[in-house]
């Protein structure tokens, strides 16, 4: 156990300096280009200008936002692989995204946000990411008894479904509306809100200390569910913790920033290559690396084409498909 310890230090280390770095390079770049040592002034000293405005009001509320989304979407991703024991898993695979997704197309269709407030978009995906939870456990319940296999399938089911009714109100929309529905199905971090941040932020955060409780579960749960009940388990109580977490944190994550793919699904193989299984290191060091690179992917989606920006479920999409064909086809793993 010692011996791990000092490699798990590293990484962490490593890893959260490589966050730093790429949150400052993200403070930088834009259309209108700051220098290093004027970030570096301007967040000590605190003075006003345009610069100031740039900096606080449009890159850094996206920079936060995009480690706690980053982060909770991996970490969602690491709890669900090892609950499931499938790799293909991944926090939208349940069909929350698309519960979250329909909520919102439903209210930009209906024109609620006009006059129940901008909050009442987040507000939206967030109840239809709770129905969803509800319905895909409901049905995936047998006798106090959650079946992985049934709760995967029915996910599944509801998502295709979702998807269908999503493009049934696209195609009905007006014009208008038709565009912001698009737009916020592809994800984009550019939420000006920093209530929302802020409580993206905590709940990301939060649930990352919660899932630590279980990381010895998780561990076990990688043996197979009978092997996990022979070493102590209690696994019902386990499974529905750990479907209430990962469901937390996905529909939280797509209520205030859209459905951005593939850093749950891509993310935690890409750390298992190098950190391991042990989901003791495996959290945090997935929560990092997720966080890094969807700051990372939102710095390239807003600057690629400026100053028109790319919706960051694009940028996403490319570089974590080239992740994950690189890491299927990495040789030994």
């Amino acid at each position: 156990m010692r011996r791990r310890i000092i490699p798990w230090i590293l990484w962490v280390l490593v890893l959260s300096g490589l966050v730093l770095g790429i949150g400052i390079f993200s403070l930088c770049v834009g259309p209108a280009g700051i220098p290093i040592k004027r970030v570096l002034s301007l967040i000590f000293e605190g003075r006003g200008g345009p610069e100031y405005s740039i900096l606080f009001d449009i890159r850094l509320p996206r920079v936060i936002l995009g480690l706690a989304i980053g982060g909770a979407l991996s970490l969602a991703g690491v709890i669900l692989q090892g609950m499931f024991r499938n790799p293909l898993v991944e926090p939208y695979t349940l069909g929350i995204s698309g519960g979250a997704a329909l909520g919102v197309s439903l209210n930009i269709a209906l024109r609620l946000h006009r006059t129940l407030g901008i909050f009442s978009l987040p507000l939206f995906g967030f109840l239809g990411a709770v129905m969803v939870v509800m319905l895909v456990y409901s049905l995936s319940i047998r006798k106090g008894i959650l079946k992985i296999e049934g709760l995967l399938l029915t996910g599944v089911m509801i998502s295709f479904i979702s998807s269908s009714l999503i493009m049934l109100i696209m195609a009905i929309s007006r014009t208008e509306d038709l565009h912001g529905i698009i737009f916020w199905v592809m994800g984009s971090l550019g939420q000006p809100n920093w209530f929302l941040i802020k409580a993206m932020l905590l709940v990301s955060v939060s649930l990352l200390v919660v899932s630590y409780f279980f990381c010895l579960d998780l561990n076990a749960f990688s043996l197979g569910e009978e092997q996990a009940l022979h070493l102590g388990i209690n696994i019902e109580r386990t499974k529905r913790l750990l479907f209430i977490i990962a469901s937390l944190l996905t529909g939280f994550s797509v209520s205030v920033a859209g459905i951005i793919g593939f850093v749950g699904l891509v993310i935690p193989h890409f750390v298992r290559m190098f950190v391991g299984g042990d989901h003791r290191i495996l959290l945090v060091s997935s929560f990092l690396c997720g966080a890094g690179f969807l700051i990372f992917c939102d710095t390239l989606a807003r600057t690629i084409i400026a100053p028109m920006e790319l919706p960051v479920g694009v940028i996403t999409g490319i570089l974590g498909g080239s992740l994950f064909v690189y890491a299927l086809y990495r040789k030994g793993y």
